[in-house]
């Protein structure tokens, strides 16, 4: 696919935004830009206190974001929760045509994932309730892939791959 776009892998904590991120950037040959590596440290307290984020919380986040796709003119995949259709226009107005991956996953589902990676990711599995309680669906958006986030990892890469080159010709 030579006119790659960039491409966001969004939904609620423990949908799989980082594992697809990392696999579809390797398949497609672009980088990878996990953005709760760009969360400053009060936030990730916060979140690390089950204390949920609010919009100003995000907006500096949105900025460093809309920044990191700006630098990448080939291209790039960024993994973001983009839970509120404000911030998705945040950074589409960042990156004109920017696509969207939305793993759609159940509330029950996200929990048991988020519980498993507890020992290693700042996220507190208490803040799931606030996440789905944000969450503005983009499933009628342009430019929105919606997947099910249950389904095997190399099943969700395919499905993305053949959704992008759907839309490179059109």
């Amino acid at each position: 696919m030579k006119n790659m776009k960039s491409i966001v892998i969004m939904g609620v904590a423990g949908c799989g935004k980082s594992s697809l991120g990392v696999v579809l950037a390797r398949s497609l040959d672009m980088t990878i830009v996990e953005g709760d590596d760009f969360h400053s440290d009060s936030s990730r307290e916060k979140m690390r206190s089950g204390i949920a984020l609010n919009d100003s919380d995000r907006a500096g986040w949105l900025d460093l974001l809309s920044e990191e796709l700006k630098k990448q003119p080939n291209g790039v995949v960024l993994t973001c929760s983009a839970l509120k259709k404000a911030y998705r226009e945040r950074l589409r107005f960042a990156v004109p045509n920017l696509r969207f991956v939305f793993l759609d996953i159940g509330k029950e589902q996200a929990n048991v994932r988020v519980l498993t990676r507890a020992q290693t990711h700042f996220f507190a599995s208490s803040l799931i309730d606030s996440q789905f309680e944000t969450l503005e669906s983009p499933i009628h958006e342009a430019g929105v892939l919606v997947v099910d986030a249950l389904m095997p990892l190399i099943l969700l890469k395919e499905q993305v791959i053949e959704w992008l080159k759907i839309k490179e010709k059109v």
